[in-house]
């Protein structure tokens, strides 16, 4: 089985008078290492419906809410995978009475294909 590796990506999120709000870590796989066949068959990851914005927009217009920003983007995050996925354990979180060990992932990752 192939085993996915994993980088963190560090961002500094900043006030509009440019001071800093907080700082943000976000775990991304390598999914450029995964192979086609073995670790993923398609390429195929889940969008919001058109059903599912028309409710939300319904809400906000009945209720006289003021709707500043709809992320859609992060809709197919967390899915469950039908795939076995393996990933190294990332760095600062590896478990130093079993560092050979990998974990599998239930739900996707940023970076999978």
């Amino acid at each position: 089985m192939n085993v996915v590796g994993s980088w963190w990506a560090y961002r500094i999120k900043h006030r509009v008078d440019g001071s800093i709000e907080r700082y943000k870590a976000c775990l991304v796989a390598r999914g450029f290492t995964q192979e086609e066949g073995i670790d993923y068959f398609e390429t195929f990851s889940l969008v919001i419906k058109q059903v599912t914005v028309r409710l939300v927009f319904s809400i906000l217009v009945s209720r006289d809410w003021k709707n500043h920003q709809l992320d859609i983007y992060n809709a197919f995050l967390n899915g469950i995978l039908d795939e076995e996925v393996y990933m190294k354990q990332p760095s600062g979180f590896v478990d130093s009475a079993l560092p050979s060990h990998v974990c599998r992932l239930h739900k996707s990752l940023y970076g999978l294909k």
